[in-house]
């Protein structure tokens, strides 16, 4: 298969699809390998951007997709008579923000780091698939663990999440945090073993961000317990 046509071979396959397809699939159905796979799509990528088309094709991680130039966002917008999507709100960013830099990550910690609690921010977030679950935290009370989706990459023009802007150094203070939750994740493995039969878990080693996720759901449960006790206890008699 020529050059030429194996350009123009993914061209209709990314139009057709109308979503994003792996590098693996176009290399497997044309049989072609990697990096002559990326090299046509980089070329097609450049090829639009270059003659102002009304199209544009983007790299999504491991895969490629179609989709309209954002110049022309208004024309289009007006041919199908569509509304101008809702914007995300600040607290919204904020919610995305944590957790596109600590994924996979709990609603505990977006909580934690906020100060409120989140839990509409992060159901509006999955309803517009900018992010999903991905599973569950190893520890007592199996907390979801969210991150970000091809969606976000798409809806931010990145192509990976190896493109978001560095965080500033962590202070003083974010490390003590770190060392705290060092300290804590101990106690989590064993509540995690006991609830297991005493057995040792299967789960793959806890990760950085899977032990911030633990101790912030372990300070949470700890506080409730503290104002449980609080309640019940009777109160003193007055002088």
């Amino acid at each position: 298969m020529e050059l030429k046509e194996v350009e123009s071979a993914i061209e209709g396959i990314l139009f057709a699809a109308g979503e994003p397809v792996g590098v693996e699939r176009l290399c497997m159905t044309l049989e072609i390998d990697r990096e002559t796979a990326d090299a046509v799509c980089q070329r097609l990528a450049d090829q639009y951007s270059y003659e102002r088309r009304g199209i544009r094709l983007v790299r999504l991680e491991n895969c490629y997709q179609l989709c309209s130039a954002p110049e022309y966002a208004e024309y289009i917008r007006k041919a199908f008579e569509s509304r101008r999507p809702a914007r995300l709100s600040q607290p919204a960013l904020e919610v995305l923000s944590i957790i596109a830099y600590y994924q996979p990550t709990t609603k505990a910690y977006v909580d934690q780091i906020r100060g409120v609690d989140s839990s509409y921010t992060v159901g509006l977030l999955t309803e517009r698939e900018l992010i999903e679950e991905c599973g569950r935290l190893a520890v007592p009370g199996r907390p979801i663990l969210y991150r970000t989706t091809q969606n976000f990459l798409r809806s931010f023009g990145l192509g990976s999440l190896e493109e978001l802007p560095e965080l500033p150094n962590a202070s003083a203070e974010d490390e003590q945090l770190t060392l705290d939750m060092q300290a804590d994740i101990a106690r989590l493995q064993q509540q995690e073993g006991a609830e297991n039969g005493g057995e040792a878990s299967e789960e793959a080693p806890i990760t950085d961000e899977e032990l911030e996720a633990a101790a912030m759901e372990l300070a949470q449960r700890e506080d409730e317990v503290s104002r449980e006790r609080e309640l019940q206890e009777p109160a003193g008699e007055s002088l």
